[in-house]
């Protein structure tokens, strides 16, 4: 009895704060452009130096810079792209402040070198075109090798800074902060550091951009209708929330007991999820949707391996505990394998993609984690509780006919 109760408090206490706390998150999930609307500028972008090319690096770096600053005010999932030779469009979503947020992502990208003091001892612009590249050091570290054009004055920089950090900023944000150890007159350097080769890549590529900022000018701003109207949208939710009781009827069905706890840890799943929704301030989009059922899908597959694996053992004439734990264990391997490799092209997706894509992508790893805790650790938990117990031992409980069961 005492497992039994264990089993019923968890359960009740799981289902309490899914009751206490669902209302709240639900009302505070963010929705996306093509379930809400919002607004969209169209950027025509021209380099501040005359003569100087727009070229496809500097507009695409730019367009990561709108989507940095986008993200810093607070908006989820902006789409930033970029159009022919010298336009950016973008597109944002659930904006409090338009003319705030307008001012705040226009704003020319700035790169900057700050000594101790805070002063801009450099711009970007004072560092040649593509003269930053990566190398290695003596032990194969990665390093930055940057050329300047004024070798004059960047010794004065160095000389007054020997001993002193030389904080790379773009815009407000510190990117790095090596140490001058000496007096550079020959105008090349070396940033070197704890770096990743990726990290070292990144930064030499901003400091090259950097020689490169681009001013932004309005062509137009207009607002954008939701691309999935209200009423498509509860209709989504509705017909998911269907097929989502019918699954767990199925379950409940088919396997029975194993079925019941399915049903609970797939509750389970689908809460935590939201939990996370609220905890990151995610925006919801209609790839996000498709993550999400994508997801369930995927937690309802889990336990059915392994409760298929449980059937089996349990014909074969085991104990109804030595099936579980044999049952799980091999179960266990192909789960993971699935799991794995869905994480891997989800994370390809999230590194390559944009917008929407990041958006499809970060709820899919998300639902991956949360399946993993959910679907195999905590109803294999409940399942453990019951056949501990004693109490449900007929093979029937387990969707299994006594006819079926071989002798050992």
């Amino acid at each position: 009895m005492k497992r039994i109760a264990i089993f019923v408090a968890v359960v009740l206490v799981t289902f309490a704060l899914i009751a206490w706390t669902s209302p709240s998150l639900v009302s505070k999930v963010k929705l996306g452009l093509d379930l809400q609307g919002g607004f969209e500028i169209l950027y025509v972008a021209e380099p501040i130096e005359v003569g100087k090319p727009v070229t496809p690096e500097s507009l695409k770096e730019t367009a990561n810079s709108l989507a940095k600053r986008a993200d810093e005010q607070g908006i989820s999932e902006p789409e930033v792209t970029t159009e022919g030779k010298d336009r950016i469009r973008v597109r944002l979503a659930d904006v409090k402040n338009e003319e705030e947020v307008r001012n705040a992502i226009k704003k020319t990208a700035e790169l900057t070198f700050r000594g101790p003091d805070g002063v801009k001892e450099m711009l970007g612009s004072d560092f040649v075109e593509n003269g930053a590249q990566v190398g290695f050091d003596q032990s194969n570290r990665p390093q930055i090798n940057i050329k300047v054009k004024d070798p004059e004055k960047f010794r004065k920089v160095t000389e007054k800074l020997v001993g002193k950090p030389l904080a790379i900023y773009l815009d407000e944000r510190q990117l790095s902060a090596p140490t001058v150890n000496s007096i550079i007159s020959d105008g090349n350097a070396t940033i070197s550091g704890n770096y990743t080769f990726e990290e070292a890549k990144e930064l030499a590529s901003t400091i090259n951009l950097g020689a490169l900022p681009l001013k932004l000018t309005e062509k137009y701003t207009q607002v954008v209708g939701a691309s999935l109207g209200k009423s498509s949208l509860d209709q989504t939710v509705r017909a998911g929330l269907i097929g989502s009781i019918l699954i767990l009827l199925f379950m409940v069905i088919f396997y029975r007991l194993p079925g019941f706890v399915a049903a609970i840890s797939i509750i389970t799943y689908s809460w935590l999820l939201l939990v996370v929704f609220d905890w990151m301030n995610a925006t919801l989009t209609l790839p996000g949707i498709a993550a999400f059922v994508l997801g369930i899908g995927m937690a309802v597959d889990a336990n059915i391996i392994t409760y298929e694996r449980l059937k089996e053992e349990i014909r074969s004439g085991k104990s109804l505990m030595s099936s579980l734990k044999s049952g799980s264990k091999h179960s266990f391997r192909t789960i993971m394998d699935a799991n794995i490799t869905n994480l891997i092209a989800a994370a390809v997706l999230y590194t390559v993609g944009n917008g929407a894509i990041r958006g499809f992508a970060l709820t899919t790893i998300m639902s991956i984690i949360l399946s993993v805790v959910t679907n195999i650790f905590f109803s294999r938990m409940l399942l453990f509780l019951l056949i501990k117990s004693n109490k449900f031992k007929k093979p029937s409980y387990y969707g299994v006919k006594e006819a079926e069961i071989r002798g050992l």
